[in-house]
């Protein structure tokens, strides 16, 4: 019997999934929900590709086959948003340590969504005709899951799509939808960054070399380079998230630890940042007279995403037809990063990825313009925060229109393609 597909139905999917997060390549309790689903409502449906993903497959007779993506990893988050199904849970991590969890980036309501359109493209195959290729992703957060399906011969074993699309949940007023053609997201590298230095009493700091001071003085010349090494006609960041050394206020520590995320567009901007980045770490070590030279490790890296500009404005348009007009507007490029381009990349196909609003419109009632409405957004919890959590309505109605309008688009029944 086909599962329940009502909107109480799924609201009710979404609070469960946003209850029992779990981390990269650990999303076997939500990939078990979806596959279950997936199967009721027709689909051919295979688990475990590239770990923990799950594709669906729904064959309507000749045309196109598109790719639907949804992501499933959450992060290792305290929840503070107070929701009576605010997660609790906890979970071990790459290195073995516990940490909370939460789907503090909406990986929950993307889900949510792909399941409310997967049952609507079940219900009404008369609205098209084609192949509707439903992908659940791992490990968004790492950069590391829409390669590893790829890897794992997703489309060696079930075609190639002839585009790809999807969403992100964003702090936009719940009901718009924001769509930048070209580059839409921006490339991401995680660095992990040891400095050695030599350690003793804290009395004596003379028969040391401080490795406090060497990453203090590390981060603050990092700064320099999107202020003073690359373009104002560019753009880049450069963020020092984590910094660890030492026990106790009298001890000097032998090492420190920094991890570090830049983010760009531009290829030629990427590799000048992030040689930027290693000849400062050198530079500073070598300044603080280290005994062995740093260690840098390249932890994550993924590509920008580039939405197709032609694939853009047909989308869009199928947009504005559903949703109505003035809910779709331009956001600009976004400094967060995305793996789904890797997904386009692998295909040869155009991407088409949007940010779906989640945010409680009513807090947007005084915007006049978009200008507006990113001034009150910029206020807002927002994606990673541990306050962060779309409204359920009417993101959730918006993210299935928008993911079933643009599939029917590319997919149209023979006599709508006359």
């Amino acid at each position: 019997m086909p599962a329940a597909t009502t909107a109480t139905d799924l609201a009710s999917v979404y609070r469960d999934l946003h209850a029992h997060p779990e981390l990269a390549f650990q999303e076997t309790r939500t990939a078990a929900i979806v596959a279950d689903r997936l199967r009721a409502l027709g689909y051919d449906t295979a688990t475990g590709v590239g770990g923990t993903g799950v594709v669906g497959l729904l064959r309507n007779g000749d045309g196109p086959t598109v790719l639907l993506r949804a992501d499933m990893d959450a992060l290792p988050v305290r929840e503070r948003t107070g929701l009576p199904y605010a997660s609790i849970a906890h979970g071990t991590d790459s290195d073995g340590t516990t940490v909370p969890l939460m789907h503090a980036c909406g990986h929950d309501m993307h889900v949510t969504c792909l399941l409310g359109a997967a049952a609507e493209l079940a219900g009404e195959r008369f609205a098209w005709s084609g192949t509707a290729m439903l992908v659940f992703q791992p490990a968004e957060e790492t950069g590391r899951g829409a390669q590893a399906m790829v890897d794992d011969g997703l489309y060696d074993r079930f075609g190639k799509p002839d585009v790809v699309l999807g969403q992100h949940v964003a702090p936009l007023p719940a009901g718009f939808l924001g769509l930048c053609p070209g580059p839409a997201f921006a490339a991401s590298d995680s660095l992990s960054v040891v400095l050695h230095g030599l350690g003793g009493h804290g009395s004596r700091p003379e028969v040391t070399v401080d490795p406090v001071l060497m990453a203090s003085a590390t981060v603050m010349r990092l700064q320099g380079i999107v202020s003073r090494e690359v373009a104002g006609s560019s753009t880049a960041v450069v963020t020092v998230g984590a910094l660890h050394a030492g026990t106790r206020g009298n001890i000097i520590a032998d090492r420190a630890e920094m991890h570090l995320s830049v983010r760009t567009f531009d290829a030629a901007v990427r590799d000048a940042v992030l040689s930027a980045v290693e000849r400062i770490v050198r530079a500073e070590s070598a300044a603080s007279g280290a005994p062995r030279e740093p260690e840098i490790t390249v932890a994550e890296s993924f590509p920008a995403v580039h939405n197709d500009p032609e694939a853009c404005t047909f989308t869009q348009q199928a947009f504005a037809t559903v949703l109505g007009p003035g809910l779709v507007v331009d956001p600009g490029p976004v400094t967060g990063s995305e793996d789904v381009g890797i997904l386009a990349d692998a295909a040869d196909a155009p991407c088409v990825y949007w940010l779906l609003g989640g945010a409680d419109p009513a807090a947007f009632a005084h915007a006049r313009d978009f200008e507006g409405i990113e001034r009150i957004a910029r206020s807002l919890p927002s994606n990673h925060s541990p306050h962060y959590a779309p409204v359920i309505e009417p993101t959730l109605t918006t993210g299935i229109k928008a993911l079933v309008s643009a599939a029917r688009a590319w997919m149209p029944t023979a006599d709508l393609r006359r």
